[in-house]
């Protein structure tokens, strides 16, 4: 199959959405609307890939920076964006289009980010082959921690005395629209643990939400009114990633996080398939912090990885 590459423009938007609609590693933040909220820090670059017919093929969500394109940083994740129609021998055409494409904008490598397989609705790594063919090289690797809810491990008996704790002091679970009590909990745990801020604004995140209702869902930890900790998740369909967890200096000491965790777990996406809690990298997946992954694999999750692929071009 020959292939013709187009750069997107807003007329587009329409088809790009349509195409996610049926794509077999879709998201619900490589929609339009999602990553329109931070276009003011990005320079767009996302490609759309056509058949013969003018039809639809894959998706690219990139920026370009310093001559580099970036499968979005914007994004967690997101290489191209395929559905059950895609064979290997196709995505083999694309990458050699798109080397082809790139080279005519003066563009001298790609920056390439995987999309996990537990992100997949069925398998979609024809791109991993094609990049492998095409020399790409392997520069980064984060590691997420993963349930598979189907099977879960038992907890460790750490985190299933922080949940008694909470059950005990009689902690109340519930969904919440406070977003601004949240961030603030969320603000001051990044900032003692971390020295960060998130890395959304909670104008950026309510904004997301009124978009994304189904999607984007804070659930917290109550006693007397007053949140203690929290989650906040981003759902898909058949995964959902916690997004943001806080706890505050009295929900530590009495297992609000962890209970929310559980509720999560156990009781509102026991039937999804996989329940990720993120990475735990820093210095581009070279430090692995220690506390922060043994909290997440107390609960049962296991290693999935993140890989980067840089392409250069001869």
């Amino acid at each position: 199959m020959s292939v013709t590459i187009k750069l997107y423009e807003k007329s587009k938007k329409n088809d790009w959405d349509s195409f996610l609609d049926t794509a077999k590693n879709s998201h619900f933040f490589f929609y339009r609307d999602y990553m329109e909220y931070h276009s003011d820090r990005f320079l767009d670059f996302s490609l759309i890939i056509l058949d013969q017919k003018e039809k639809i093929v894959a998706l690219l969500p990139a920026n370009i920076k310093d001559n580099v394109l970036h499968s979005h940083q914007g994004l967690t994740f997101g290489g191209f964006l395929i559905d059950d129609k895609m064979k290997t021998e196709t995505m083999l055409e694309i990458f050699k289009t798109l080397r082809i494409y790139l080279k005519k904008e003066n563009i001298q490598k790609i920056i390439y980010k995987c999309i996990p397989y537990i992100y997949h609705i069925h398998p979609a790594e024809e791109d991993c082959y094609a990049l492998f063919r095409n020399d790409a090289k392997l520069f980064r690797r984060d590691v997420t921690t993963t349930i598979y809810l189907s099977e879960k491990i038992k907890y460790q008996e750490q985190r299933k005395r922080a949940v008694k704790k909470a059950v005990k002091n009689n902690l109340i679970f519930e969904e919440s629209k406070d977003f601004r009590s949240y961030w603030g909990i969320l603000e001051a745990t990044l900032n003692a643990q971390h020295g960060a801020r998130p890395v959304h604004t909670v104008d950026e995140i309510e904004n997301l939400v009124t978009l994304f209702p189904e999607n984007i869902k804070l659930f917290v930890a109550k006693k007397e009114n007053e949140i203690l900790g929290g989650v906040l998740v981003f759902e898909n369909t058949q995964i959902v990633h916690t997004q943001y967890l806080a706890n505050s200096i009295i929900g530590r000491d009495v297992g609000a996080l962890d209970f929310v965790i559980d509720k999560l777990i156990n009781e509102i996406y026991k039937d999804k398939k996989y329940f990720d809690f993120g990475i735990s990298n820093e210095n581009d997946g070279r430090f692995l912090n220690i506390g922060l992954i043994a909290q997440k694999e107390g609960f049962g999750a296991r290693a999935v990885v993140h890989d980067f692929y840089e392409l250069k071009f001869p």
